[in-house]
């Protein structure tokens, strides 16, 4: 029986993952004056640590399995979390801080390949919406928090919480089916094929996957992510994805800064900013399932739109209408780029083969914490015009839509396993 179909067969389940997000700690240790930008340092390591864990859990996973290294990586990240809550110092903290970063990003990336791999491909859409609607929400209930919790220490230890249950859930978790089969583990991935069955009530059914080609392990798999550099398919696929993730990044930061200037509560504002986020859900799930549509041409029209919206905010920032309100604009715009987000981690899973599925996610996600880091220097550019901004946005998010439409379209085919199917997939 081939992969795909076992997991028709045999229904589904999945994962979740879980982020933290940093607290500020400028008061506890005065950090005043020439001290200041200790405080601004802290957030700056959890995200160097986050682009650190995104390039090396990757590789690990598809090296190692994606179970082992992703119960290590959220093993360490609760136990960090919980060394910034009580940090006696600012350096403790502050290390703390990168170390919660290298944690956090390899291991939401781990997560979300694991999950994606527990299911059959039908389900993909589903569930990598499902993923980042949770992100969204998570951002309005960690906004509900700090407006009840004033205390930061308070507010890192209970937001940090919720990762020790998700641990002790995890352990419960079996390895990747895809990845066992994908490494020659034929047989062990028929037990976990039955284990899944047996979940959904579905014990009678003989589960029997076909080897892959050759014997043994798939010998492609070792180099891992130098594939990505010498294979001359992956190579065009990787520059175009890592150009996109980079530009929804880009987009996606800039947008809500300047959504920034919505006045009223601040903590309503992060809730909203959160919740206008919760549409991009359903909204792919239509979208990319339909042959009409498909993942190529729904990512490239969310990028389209977003770059839109950055180009209207351009000429409507002095205009304060009902309907093309600039505020209004830049959090449709912030919807459309997070569900091109959405649908580029769904897309890119697919364009991947499994023995370096993580690693190509971990390269993509490096480039997006890049625009992530350059996003706020963006709107400084202001200093030579006050349009400069919006058309350095607007004309990225146009460009990678439209560079996006070079990839290939993913729906109803098959995953590919390993370098030999991809190979042939392309001839």
């Amino acid at each position: 029986m081939e992969l795909d179909r076992a997991f028709c067969a045999v229904g589904e389940f999945g994962s979740c993952q879980r982020r933290f997000v940093a607290v500020l700690v400028g008061l506890q240790w005065c950090l005043i004056e020439q001290e200041a930008y200790k405080v601004s340092l802290a957030s700056s390591l959890f995200f160097a640590g986050l682009l650190i864990g995104n390039i090396t859990f990757g590789p690990l996973s598809d090296k190692f399995g994606r179970r082992p290294v992703y119960l290590t990586g959220l093993f360490f990240d609760v136990i960090l979390g919980y060394i910034s809550a009580f940090a006696p110092s600012y350096r403790i903290f502050a290390m703390s801080r990168l170390g919660v970063g290298v944690m956090n990003g390899g291991t939401a990336l781990v997560s979300f390949v694991l999950m994606q791999e527990y299911v059959g491909k039908s389900f993909w859409a589903l569930t990598g919406s499902l993923a980042h609607m949770t992100f969204a929400v998570g951002i309005a209930f960690y906004a509900m928090l700090g407006y009840c919790i004033r205390d930061w220490r308070t507010l890192a230890f209970v937001s940090n919480s919720p990762g020790a249950f998700f641990f002790l859930l995890s352990y419960l978790l079996p390895e990747s089916p895809r990845w066992l089969h994908s490494q020659g583990s034929v047989e062990k991935a028929e037990v976990i094929m039955h284990y899944i069955a047996c979940g959904n009530g579905k014990e009678s059914l003989k589960i029997k996957l076909k080897p892959l080609g050759g014997s043994g392990k798939i010998q492609d798999s070792a180099p891992g992510v130098l594939n990505l550099v010498t294979h001359p398919v992956l190579r065009r696929r990787t520059i175009i994805l890592m150009y996109v993730w980079y530009v929804c990044s880009l987009v996606y930061y800039g947008l809500t800064l300047n959504a920034g200037e919505l006045k009223g509560n601040l903590y309503l504002n992060i809730a909203l900013y959160g919740l206008v986020e919760v549409p991009a859900c359903p909204l792919c799930i239509y979208f990319i399932e339909k042959p009409w549509a498909g993942r190529r041409k729904t990512t490239s029209a969310f990028l389209i739109s977003a770059g839109f919206a950055c180009i209207l905010n351009m000429f409507l920032r002095e205009y304060s209408g009902l309907f093309w309100n600039p505020i209004l604009l830049a959090l449709s715009g912030k919807l459309a780029i997070s569900a091109a987000f959405n649908t580029v981690y769904i897309y890119t899973s697919e364009l991947y083969p499994t023995v370096i599925r993580n690693a190509g996610l971990g390269v993509c996600s490096m480039t997006c914490r890049l625009g992530g880091i350059l996003a706020p220097f963006v709107p400084t550019m202001k200093s030579i015009s006050p349009s400069v901004p919006f058309v350095v946005f607007g004309i990225s998010g146009l460009s990678a839509g439209f560079l996006d439409l070079l990839l290939p379209e993913t729906l109803n085919q098959p995953i590919i396993e390993n370098l030999q199917d991809l190979q042939a997939s392309e001839t």
